[in-house]
C-alpha cells in the first residue's frame, strides 16, 4: 500500500504508467482526473475508488491545485 499526495500534479504529456501489477486506489481527499488509456477521462473526489487492471495504461491528467489531493493505492498481483 501506497500513501501518495498530490498538489496540482499532471503526469508528464504523453507518459503513461504500464504497470506489471493491479492497483486499486482510493481517492482520500481533493479531486484529480485520470485518463484510462481506451476509456477516457475519470473525474474522481475524496470516497471515489478505482480498479486499474495490470497494464492498463494510465496518466494523472490533473489534481486540484488549491488543495491536496490525498490517494492510497495498493498495488496487487492478481
Amino acid at each position: 500500500m501506497e500513501r501518495i499526495v498530490s498538489h496540482g500534479h499532471a503526469s508528464p504529456e504523453n507518459f503513461w504508467y504500464d504497470q506489471d501489477e493491479s492497483e486499486w486506489v482510493l481517492l482520500v481527499a481533493g479531486a484529480a482526473r485520470l485518463e484510462i488509456d481506451s476509456d477516457g477521462m475519470c473525474n474522481m473526489r475524496a470516497g471515489d475508488y478505482l480498479l486499474i487492471p495490470t497494464h492498463r495504461k494510465h496518466r494523472v491528467d490533473w489534481t486540484d491545485p488549491e488543495t491536496d489531493t490525498i490517494w492510497l493505492a495498493l498495488f496487487f498481483k492478481e
